[in-house]
């Protein structure tokens, strides 16, 4: 792996926008250069510390999963080298972590895909037996599999801000119901065959979301990362029966490393209030969450 990367700074091309993870610069005014830094966010609260090596993981993992599915749904690559847009002295900082994508109208809904009951998703299911809307049968344990995978979308929320949960018909009434159906049916088709890919792989996918776009002939497109550790719950099958048996969270190749250890600290003696400035994350917790992101990636490829 190279040095780590907190934030990208490219001088050949325009700067876009900078996300949690991504930063983002014009390539003439049909393509978008996506370079993944090692920047880590948790709680919608972005690390001061960079995970060395995060950014290049991520974009192997979500070309791995790109070409996997392409067959389900046309993603954003333009098969295009990324470094073929920048000048020679900044090969260095996009080698390995990024990807040259199409420019695409971007649908304003997260479209997240449950298939276990996880997180926010239990705790709902805990006061109303749902999760965003949609009814669950009675019983069901934490991180437990639910009968069928469900679609639960959020709407996309300013940076720094939570994104918000919203029913399958605020998401009618925001994008119209052929492409609200579009992406529902979509999204739990590509989730079932990701989670059966993983599963020969000894991983499970308790949830997962993804973010579509339109092209110009209005083609429904998936873009943005797909299947990482950021915008997925992974766990390994071999923890989970005993996590699942009393009631406490698997272990996961996720961030939940790092939001435990949140969690926990104290600023000031008193717990971190999740709001910027994030608590300086000690050398032990940045190798062992850089640990997992490999891990990931060497389970599913190998």
């Amino acid at each position: 792996m190279t040095s780590a990367l907190h934030t990208s700074a490219l001088t050949s091309l325009p700067l876009l926008a900078r996300g949690k993870v991504r930063d983002n610069y014009a390539v003439g005014t049909d393509r978008i250069l996506m370079v993944a830094s090692d920047r880590l966010s948790a709680f919608d609260v972005i690390m001061g510390e960079p995970i060395p090596g995060k950014g290049e993981l991520l974009t192997q993992m979500a070309l791995f999963w790109f070409g996997k599915l392409g067959h389900l749904c046309p993603n954003h690559l333009t098969g295009e080298a990324p470094e073929s847009v920048v000048t020679p002295a900044e090969v260095a900082q996009v080698a390995g972590r990024s990807m040259l994508v199409k420019r695409l109208k971007p649908i304003p809904v997260e479209a997240v895909v449950r298939g276990y009951l996880a997180g926010s998703g239990w705790k709902e299911y805990q006061e109303s037996q749902s999760v965003c809307g949609v009814k669950l049968p009675p019983g069901l344990k934490n991180a437990g599999k639910l009968p069928q995978p469900i679609f639960t979308p959020a709407a996309k929320a300013a940076m720094g801000e939570h994104d918000e949960n919203i029913s399958f018909e605020r998401v009618v009434e925001m994008i119209g119901p052929e492409l609200a159906a579009r992406i529902r049916d979509l999204s739990i088709a590509i989730y079932r065959e990701a989670a059966a890919i993983a599963l020969t792989k000894g991983m499970i996918i308790a949830d997962t979301k993804f973010e579509f776009g339109l092209d110009d002939a209005g083609t429904l497109i998936l873009m943005d990362e797909v299947l990482t550790p950021d915008s997925s719950r992974y766990w390994p099958v071999e923890g989970y029966d005993a996590a699942y048996r009393t009631g406490a969270n698997p272990p996961s190749y996720d961030k939940q490393f790092v939001r435990d250890w949140l969690e926990q600290v104290r600023v000031n003696g008193k717990p971190w209030d999740k709001t910027p400035p994030a608590p300086r994350l000690p050398q032990d917790v940045i190798e062992k969450t850089a640990q997992k992101y490999r891990e990931a990636l060497q389970r599913l490829t190998a």
